[in-house]
């Protein structure tokens, strides 16, 4: 399997070449285009329809899953929902957690759970439950705005605001917490940033979907604003 992402980081597109017999699971609704002679399948994720429940009503991704299984050589295009980049990671037995919704594809081997990410995960705001990647094969990250890596030796402490957390290793460690006292919490803009301790590599995005919001809700057009005598 062999694949390229195209115009990034602002609004990249994943191709990716299936051989005869090859297949790629990918969410619902990523789909751009593809070749003739590619099979398309829809079903729950593996592991049955309480594994799917749990990816999609607490882990934020989508309950049914589509693969696409190449009967002659081609290739399968993908990418986000939203504006921004796709990035390519392969395990190799290790783990690795995602955030809802930066799940984008990857190989059909890999098992694909939901982890509960305990009290710390929920006031992060990122979710009460995160995505479990584990098994042999590729997967694709999604993000809104770019995608950087940052590769944390053993002890290396490293900190990133709640909201522009795309992945981590297994291998870290991390803990939310408040950016200084309760003041600060309510109005710095910051919120909750986590810290993640080495060894493993962390990813981050450079935009964050609730710093758009918080932006954006208070610009609409409110239903009063709208009415008229």
């Amino acid at each position: 399997m062999e694949h390229e992402i195209r115009n990034r980081p602002s609004y990249a597109l994943l191709d990716v070449d299936l051989a005869a017999g090859e297949s790629l699971m990918a969410e619902a609704g990523a789909l751009v285009s593809h070749t003739d002679g590619i099979d398309i399948s829809t079903a729950r994720g593996e592991g049955g329809l309480f594994k799917s429940v749990k990816r999609s009503v607490l882990g934020g991704e989508s309950f049914f899953r589509n693969t696409y299984t190449a009967e002659t050589p081609g290739h399968v295009t993908l990418a986000p929902a939203l504006p921004g980049d796709v990035v390519a990671h392969e395990l190799t037995g290790e783990t690795l957690f995602v955030q809802a919704g930066s799940y984008l594809a990857s190989a059909p081997s890999l098992d694909v759970d939901t982890k509960f990410g305990g009290a710390r995960s929920f006031l992060g705001g990122e979710g009460f439950f995160l995505l479990e990647l584990t098994g042999e094969g590729p997967v694709f990250l999604s993000s809104y705005g770019a995608v950087e890596s940052v590769d944390l030796e053993a002890g290396e402490r490293y900190t990133i605001d709640s909201g522009h957390v795309v992945a981590f290793e297994g291998t870290t460690s991390y803990d939310v917490r408040r950016v200084g006292g309760l003041k600060s919490t309510l109005f710095s803009g910051e919120g909750l940033v986590v810290d993640f301790e080495g060894p493993g590599t962390v990813w981050l995005q450079t935009r964050s979907e609730d710093a758009f919001l918080a932006w954006l809700i208070p610009r609409l057009p409110s239903r009063s604003a709208n009415t008229t005598n």
